[in-house]
């Protein structure tokens, strides 16, 4: 069975007459599982698959182009990995286009639900909207599918002391630099990917060599050095991570540039993840080379301990 899907036509038979749920699911946060347990539940309880749709692109990007969007928390291929580890069979990522968009509410439920997916059960939030101008709501999918004689579970949103657990509220963190914070809503610790480049190869001289990471889509923590880790074969390496300048250097291009504690080897042109756990301080400026390598060392120890009681955590 295929786990992620990017379009709706010639649907396998196989796949249709599941438990459905629609959204965007960015971030995939502790909101968005409660409402995947249930999906998960309801798709047991039919004996067919646990889908989720979404949309890649988000239906705002065409609806107001003009709009400055932030990035994702999450790119679809990583999205539908943290849906998948929740139980969900299949993501499919519809390729948001105007024909959708001006569905109405009935003809949405009608052509995308039933005629294609063939849904024998819905499962949703209480603040769905759906079809042109987000006119369908809950209440009214609620009858529409009570005449088709589709089952509707409608899931509270999660919420802890702070509020609704949403991707707005993870975003806010993160740009705040909150990451321990964000983690905390989150299903797993926050990651950013991309592709090795070349550097300056500074952090070599100082006896730090980094992995600079380019071409990344998600959205970056704010300039800063973080404790975090890197999968490597089975296992993973604790890392510190520096996002930003480089002042002591004068070198005022903005890099993320990731050292691999107690690991060597070439990671050149690779595709790397890093997983943010913790932020340890602000972007500075060192009088000496001499005086940078001491905080350098000071972080990557604190690193070490941070990522030691992940580790330990996470068995």
């Amino acid at each position: 069975m295929p786990r992620l899907i990017h379009t709706l036509k010639e649907f396998p038979n196989e796949l249709r007459g599941g438990a459905v749920a629609i959204g965007n699911f960015d971030g995939v946060h502790r909101g968005h599982a409660q409402l995947v347990r249930e999906l998960v539940a309801q798709a047991q309880r039919i004996e067919a698959p646990a889908i989720v749709f979404t949309f890649d692109p988000p239906p705002v990007k065409l609806l107001d182009p003009d709009r400055a969007l932030g990035a994702p928390l999450t790119d679809i291929e990583r999205r539908a990995e943290l849906l998948q580890k929740l139980g969900v069979d299949l993501v499919v990522a519809y390729p948001t286009d105007m024909a959708l968009l001006q569905l109405t509410a009935e003809e949405f439920f009608q052509k995308v639900l039933l005629d294609t997916l063939g849904a024998r059960a819905i499962v949703e939030g209480p603040n769905f909207r759906f079809g042109h101008d987000r006119v369908g709501d809950v209440e009214m999918l609620g009858k529409l599918c009570d005449a088709k004689g589709l089952s509707l579970a409608v899931v509270a949103a999660a919420d802890d002391d702070a509020g609704m657990i949403s991707s707005t509220r993870v975003r806010q963190l993160i740009n705040d630099g909150k990451l321990s914070a964000a983690n905390a809503l989150l299903t797993q610790p926050y990651q950013i990917a991309g592709q090795v480049g070349h550097g300056a190869a500074r952090g070599r001289t100082l006896g730090t060599p980094t992995a600079n990471l380019t071409g990344v889509r998600v959205l970056v923590p704010p300039h800063g050095v973080y404790a975090g880790c890197v999968p490597i074969g089975e296992g993973l390496c604790a890392a510190a991570v520096h996002i930003g300048t480089n002042p002591t250097f004068g070198d005022d291009a903005v890099k993320i540039e990731v050292h691999l504690i107690d690991w060597s080897g070439e990671l050149y042109d690779s595709n790397v993840r890093c997983i943010f756990l913790d932020r340890l301080r602000g972007v500075q400026k060192f009088n000496s080379p001499a005086e940078l390598q001491r905080q350098i060392a000071s972080d990557i120890e604190l690193c070490r301990t941070i990522f030691e009681k992940y580790a330990a955590a996470d068995r």
